[in-house]
């Protein structure tokens, strides 16, 4: 990809540590439905979601006030960060419940992210795509299916080039939790 600094471990943890990090992070995460604005409006976002770690976050509107690290989230942390080459201080979780959840398109670009900073997304549940797009030709797009237990690292210029997405599906599938490594200022 022009411009952009992604690098992809498909079946970094093996199927029986992804399916027990599924069960651990749906059983003992405190999910949150939080409403985001959109075209001006309140609404409620499609997913649920969660913030942990050691600083404060703001997306969309939202100010997210972390909660204390789990240790299931310090051992994923541990294993992702060697990759990464970086030290991570927060994490925002995403669970999608079933195909009608997801995330529009958008970059990881707000103001408390330290610029060009690794953004590490590990995947657990259900398959889901994940589609890049370029931010000034929405027509050249890229597609990876994300499956249970893959890491994908966002590096270097690749939000500043580059937006994303996990678009809702019609298919009947499972649910997902997707959290998103991050180093806060």
């Amino acid at each position: 990809m022009e411009n952009a600094d992604v690098v992809f471990y498909p079946g970094l943890f093996s199927p029986p540590q992804s399916d027990n990090f599924l069960t651990q992070l749906s059983n003992h995460i405190n999910w949150r439905h939080e409403p985001i604005k959109f075209w001006g409006k309140d609404v409620l976002q499609p997913r649920l979601t969660a913030y942990y770690g050691d600083k404060p976050y703001r997306y969309s509107g939202i100010a997210m006030q972390p909660a204390s690290w789990t240790p299931t989230l310090l051992e994923i942390k541990s294993v992702i960060e060697p990759l990464a080459g970086v030290n991570f201080n927060a994490v925002l979780i995403n669970l999608y419940r079933d195909g009608n959840d997801r995330i529009g398109w958008h970059s990881d670009d707000e103001k408390d992210l330290a610029h060009g900073c690794v953004i590490g997304s590990v995947s657990f549940g259900a398959t889901r795509r994940f589609l890049f797009r370029r931010r000034d030709n929405h027509h050249r797009k890229i597609e990876l299916l994300l499956h249970n237990g893959d890491f994908l690292m966002m590096a270097g210029t690749t939000q500043q080039f580059w937006q994303h997405q996990v678009p809702k599906t019609a298919k009947k599938i499972g649910p997902r939790i997707n959290l998103t490594f991050r180093v806060i200022k």
